[in-house]
Parts: C-alpha cells; sequence; structure tokens
C-alpha cells in the first residue's frame, strides 16, 4: 500500500525557512519520480517542484533560487528545503509520486504558513 506522510510545516515570518519532509512506504521511492505539490485556502493545486529518477531536478518560477528538493533513496525520503519564505507560499504543501505533472498517488500535507 503506497503511503506519503509529511512533516516539518509550521509557521514562520517572513524571510525565513523550513524543511519539509516526506516518508515514503508501501514502494521504493528510487524507482519513481517525485514532486512537491501546494494548496492555498480557496485555490487550486499548484505543482512546485519536482525530481526525476536521475535526480534533475524542476521548479516552478515563483519558488526557484529559494527552494530545493532533495531525496534520499537510502532512506525513503523526499525534502523540500524551503529559504526565504514569503507571505504568497502559505499553503498546505504535499509530496506526491510524479515529475512536474500533478497526477500521482498524494500524502495529506502539512501546513505552512508565512506571517508576513
Amino acid at each position: 500500500q503506497v503511503q506519503l506522510v509529511e512533516s516539518g510545516g509550521g509557521v514562520v515570518q517572513s524571510g525565513g525557512s523550513l524543511r519539509l519532509s516526506c516518508a515514503a512506504s508501501g514502494f521504493s521511492l528510487r524507482s519513481f519520480p517525485m514532486q512537491w505539490v501546494r494548496q492555498a485556502p480557496e485555490k487550486g493545486p499548484e505543482w512546485v517542484s519536482g525530481i526525476n529518477l536521475g535526480g534533475a531536478t524542476a521548479y516552478a518560477d515563483s519558488v526557484k533560487g529559494r527552494f530545493t528538493i532533495s531525496r534520499d533513496n537510502a532512506k525513503n525520503m523526499l525534502y523540500l528545503q524551503m529559504n526565504s519564505l514569503k507571505y504568497e507560499d502559505t499553503a498546505l504543501y504535499y509530496c506526491a509520486i510524479g515529475f512536474t505533472r500533478i497526477s500521482g498517488p498524494r500524502g495529506q500535507g502539512t501546513q505552512v504558513t508565512v506571517s508576513s
């Protein structure tokens, strides 16, 4: 059974940093591209970042240069380092299987709130 569990969210001031983690179980993370997606209140899902099997990464323009996606295949973990956070980064963040297209199984999410 595929399961993705996110953690690391919280409340942070504008300009601060957070590191999100995603624990995968029921499958080997090394065999799939992975992504982070976020959803702000009353808005649709927004793709944030993806990492493919070869380790190549991609980022939405809104987070490029501030966020870094990484994976630890040995630990079956996915991460998102978020620096220079802005108020508009406030959203529910969740990890999912996939690279740049939002379509795969996802977790329940972790809330990130950035105060201005």
